[in-house]
């Protein structure tokens, strides 16, 4: 039987050694179901689909995320391309306009408007469709939304919205939507932060705004709400920025010497 190595962070390889946790038998499972939700997702035939459909393919993906992917869709035929890449995943994030994702990108000083020139002015085939078969996720893609749900299962959520697309797509290492978030300063550690500073920010702004101005509302945050929630996660970034600054500020006296 082929063997395959997991390597952990040490931390986690202790608390795995104290609790004598079966590892073979966690992973085996694991990437079982890993297989089997990347062949479903690279299977899914993208025709006329509609939300419905798209519901019924990827369920627990929220609205705004599923809007996101019918986008995609309607970017790559605008494209002609022979499958919907992860680039194609990134415009259709961006072109929804008001979900989590964007005010995460804000707050890491990743303008949206920008992330979407440079999008266009790139290159964005990807392997994994053919130009005459129904149109499918190409292998990045497929990917990208496989790391989605992993990272929403590692928060403890039931649901998959953009801010784990987002943070699918920066995980994701081949594909042209991850190296540009990449190239632009997404940091995949860096961005889970956030994304936990802007949830935590958005549910306590949703419990004090009234419902009228609800965040949660269909057009979106407000442009008050929007700041507020940026600010939120510029603060639980700031001691991170400034140790990564600190680090570099070392490496930069070092090399120096």
């Amino acid at each position: 039987m082929p063997k395959i190595n997991v390597y952990l962070p040490d931390e986690l390889a202790e608390a795995v050694r104290v609790a004598a946790i079966p590892v073979s038998a966690v992973c085996q499972r694991a990437l079982e179901q890993a297989v089997r939700r990347v062949t479903a997702i690279r299977e899914t035939a993208l025709g006329d689909l509609d939300d419905a459909d798209l519901a019924a393919r990827l369920p627990n993906f929220t609205p705004r995320a599923r809007a996101a992917v019918l986008l995609a869709v309607d970017r790559s035929r605008g494209d002609g391309a022979a499958a919907v890449g992860s680039a194609h995943l990134l415009g259709g994030m961006l072109a929804e306009g008001t979900n989590l994702a964007l005010h995460v990108l804000r707050a890491e000083e990743i303008e949206p408007d920008r992330l979407l020139q440079e999008l266009t002015a790139r290159p964005v085939a990807e392997p994994g469709g053919d130009p005459d078969d129904t149109l499918h996720f190409s292998g990045p893609a497929a990917n990208a939304l496989e790391l989605a749900v992993t990272e929403a299962t590692a928060f403890g959520h039931n649901y998959v919205g953009c801010e784990h697309l987002l943070l699918g797509l920066i995980a994701e290492p081949d594909g042209v939507g991850g190296q540009l978030l990449r190239s632009l300063g997404a940091e995949l550690r860096l961005t889970r932060r956030a994304v936990v500073a802007a949830l935590a920010g958005y549910v306590h702004l949703r419990a004090q705004t009234p419902p009228q101005a609800d965040p949660a509302g269909a057009a979106g945050p407000s442009p008050e709400v929007a700041a507020l929630l940026a600010a939120a996660v510029r603060r639980e970034l700031q001691p991170i920025v400034a140790r990564l600054e600190r680090l570099e500020e070392r490496a930069g006296g070092t090399d120096a010497d």
